[in-house]
């Protein structure tokens, strides 16, 4: 979970040092903070969701040929999979805040003078 949330974390930081002059650009025109924060977190969010999609059918796959080693607890149990996804849901939410935060702190002029 730790190393899910750390990767997200990179990916979004990353994305907004790279987007800092349209950020700026969007600022200078207008945008409220508001508006550049949910823009980021949710890109973060839409990576999450694909990933989860994934990860859950071939957990589902997964379970499936490796029915015979799992003990007190089914293939497809529905419990376990609601929970890692909300934790994975709550981690990387955590995880797109900071660069979401630092986003909306970026000065329009600072921004178009940048590279």
């Amino acid at each position: 979970m730790t190393l899910a949330a750390l990767g997200l974390y990179g990916i979004v930081s990353y994305s907004v040092a790279q987007r800092t002059r349209e950020i700026g650009v969007r600022m200078a025109l207008g945008e409220v903070p508001s508006g550049i924060f949910r823009m980021v977190v949710l890109q973060g969010l839409t990576v999450t969701a694909i990933g989860l999609i994934i990860g859950v059918l071939t957990a589902a796959v997964a379970t499936r040929l490796m029915s015979s080693f799992l003990y007190g607890i089914g293939a497809a149990d529905p419990f376990s999979y609601g929970v890692g996804c909300a934790l994975l849901v709550v981690a990387s939410s955590v995880a797109c805040f900071i660069p979401a935060y630092r986003a909306t702190r970026i000065e329009p002029v600072q921004a178009l003078r940048y590279e």
